[in-house]
């Protein structure tokens, strides 16, 4: 009798976990059973009732992929709602769901978020809540008041074919979205699967929002696309309040306001090629922000066209026109925003050479600033002249490159070939030396702006989220004042030193002792010329030690060295 031998099947290859995903959401606000026909009216009457309307729920995705393919998908809801007009005692939410960026066949470009809810009260009551966020795609300015804006119907039974019982509207509060971040869950997946997956449902569900409120798993803005997420840390200030307003020229900047006090208002100015992320970044233990914020000044992180946080980078602009449109629009903003008379600058580097232009322009409403670095003159070091004097940013709009960046996707792009051509050949002592690429191109690009030994490794690692795009023509511009030794046009018009008169402001000059791309010299020639124009006491100036460049704003211990010198004069003339 013969047997059939049977061969053993190939083991099934293990499933991976799919990644599943919960965050925790609370909205505040206000409804009226008096106002049912409008949203807006009822909150408004709701409001003078006091008849508060809250709830804090829990959102479960499941397996995060189908939601993140298919939007519109129902999620379940849990949590509970506090509503004075509904009853006295808190009312459990049942068979709840939600639905993520509807689209809406009635309106052009414009999805819903839908919140359905059957509410039990105490008493035994059954209410049913019919919600909806409305998101104008597109629209980066209305993205804040957007996903936090809730309108919403009661109804009296458990479905919308009862009677309305009451209207409003509720509105998430930025430490409610600064929380809610927080309350973000991913299971079912490896560490390094559950951070990406949060990351792409964070930008999903709240875009530009959920980098900018430090997502704790948000991706970098401009790091290369296969590149691991990594967790950050919730910055120690208040939550901030997005602010997005229009220069002269229409080109859209953006404020981040952390409400720390009364003190100020003071306005952060970043470089070229970076963004506010240098005063705010989460890899130091202490940020000029939350230095700030902690000793009662109402901070106003500016992002200018310059910042690589915001479509106008791509943009090619010149120091005069951040001086003609930004500034101005900037400091207008700030002032009617809170009723000051004048507000307080901190600027750094480019952003501080653009400021002195714009002051010297005649830019209104400042009362004191805090220079970073570089300010009318200019003096660098000589491989910075080097490239200067043979025109290389010229060299290169002249071969059709717009722009330079600091990203690095491959080591065999050509940009990165001519950066390790470079950097073999640049002046760099052995501390100095790293095998960060991205740190490479930042030097090939502006000269050595950092001095390692003043960085962390989680600053020196997050390079790529702090520096991108810069347009050639502002580094024609700056190439042309370092030729000129001072700020000039564009064009290479002195238009600006004749009015010095101008700065008879209270400046604090600020160096690194070591800096290698603006020498210290640089603020000396300012802060000497300004003395002998409009008379020593309202300048000072302060070299501080062993810093270079940016690490007077990154370093890991400039919240002991550097940002006391920087509150001081704040404080002297807040």
């Amino acid at each position: 009798m013969n047997h059939l031998t049977l061969a053993p099947s190939p083991a099934e290859p293990l499933a991976q976990p799919r990644a599943s995903l919960q965050f925790t959401e609370t909205m505040r606000g206000y409804a009226s059973t008096k106002v049912t026909d409008d949203y807006h009216r009822a909150e408004e009457q709701g409001r003078l009732d006091q008849s508060a309307f809250e709830f804090t729920v829990t959102i479960a995705t499941g397996d995060i992929e189908p939601a993140l393919a298919k939007p519109g998908n129902r999620f379940p809801i849990t949590g509970a709602v506090r509503a004075s007009a509904l009853s006295a005692w808190p009312l459990t939410v049942a068979e709840g769901t939600f639905q993520l960026l509807v689209k809406d066949p009635t309106n052009v470009d414009t999805r819903r978020m839908i919140y359905h809810m059957k509410l039990t009260s105490e008493e035994g009551r059954t209410f049913f809540f019919d919600g909806f966020k409305i998101i104008h795609e597109g629209l980066p300015n209305h993205v804040w008041p957007e996903m936090t804006t809730l309108y919403f119907t009661v109804y009296d039974g458990e479905d919308n074919s009862s009677s309305v019982f009451g209207k409003g509207i509720l509105h998430v509060a930025p430490e409610d979205f600064l929380h809610q971040l927080t309350t973000l869950r991913v299971s079912g997946a490896g560490r390094t699967s559950q951070l990406e997956a949060a990351a792409r449902f964070g930008r999903f569900f709240a875009g530009a929002l959920w980098d900018t409120y430090g997502g704790i798993a948000a991706l970098p803005h401009y790091l290369k696309a296969d590149a691991l997420p990594r967790k950050k840390r919730p910055l120690r200030a208040p939550a901030p309040e997005m602010h997005y307003f229009n220069t002269a020229d229409g080109v859209q900047l953006r404020f981040l306001r952390y409400r720390g006090g009364c003190k100020g208002p003071v306005i952060l100015t970043h470089g070229i090629g970076t963004s506010s992320i240098i005063f705010r970044i989460d890899t130091v233990e202490t940020n000029l922000v939350e230095f700030l914020a902690a000793r009662g000044f109402d901070v106003w992180a500016l992002d200018y066209r310059g910042s690589i946080e915001l479509a106008s980078h791509n943009l090619q602009f010149t120091a005069d026109d951040v001086a003609v449109y930004d500034y101005p629009a900037a400091v207008e903003k700030v002032r009617e925003l809170t009723g000051a008379a004048s507000v307080q600058m901190v600027v750094h580097c480019f952003g501080s050479v653009s400021f002195f232009m714009a002051m010297l322009r005649g830019l209104q409403g400042v009362r004191s600033a805090v220079c970073s670095q570089v300010a009318t003159h200019m003096v660098t070091a000589p491989i910075t002249e080097i490239k200067c004097g043979l025109y290389f940013p010229e060299m290169l709009d002249a071969l059709g490159m717009k722009s330079l960046n600091a990203y690095v996707t491959s080591a065999a792009d050509w940009q990165g070939k001519l950066d390790d051509a470079a950097m073999r050949l640049y002046p760099m002592s052995e501390d100095q030396l790293c095998r960060n690429p991205v740190c490479h191109r930042i030097t090939f690009m502006y000269s050595q702006v950092f001095e390692h030994q003043q960085l962390n490794a989680a600053t020196h690692s997050a390079l790529d989220e702090m520096f991108g795009v810069t347009n050639i023509r502002a580094f024609e511009h700056l190439s042309r004042m370092v030729r000129t030794g001072h700020i000039v046009t564009a064009e290479g018009e002195n238009a600006y030193l004749p009015h010095l008169d101008r700065l008879a402001i209270p400046i604090a000059f600020i160096s690194g002792g070591q800096n290698r791309c603006f020498l210290p010299e640089t603020t000396r020639l300012t802060y000497d010329l300004l003395r002998e124009k409009n008379g020593p006491h309202l300048y000072t100036r302060n070299v501080i030690p062993h810093y270079g460049h940016a690490d007077s704003i990154l370093g890991k211990n400039a919240a002991l060295d550097v940002y006391p010198v920087v509150a001081q004069h704040l404080e002297l003339t807040a």
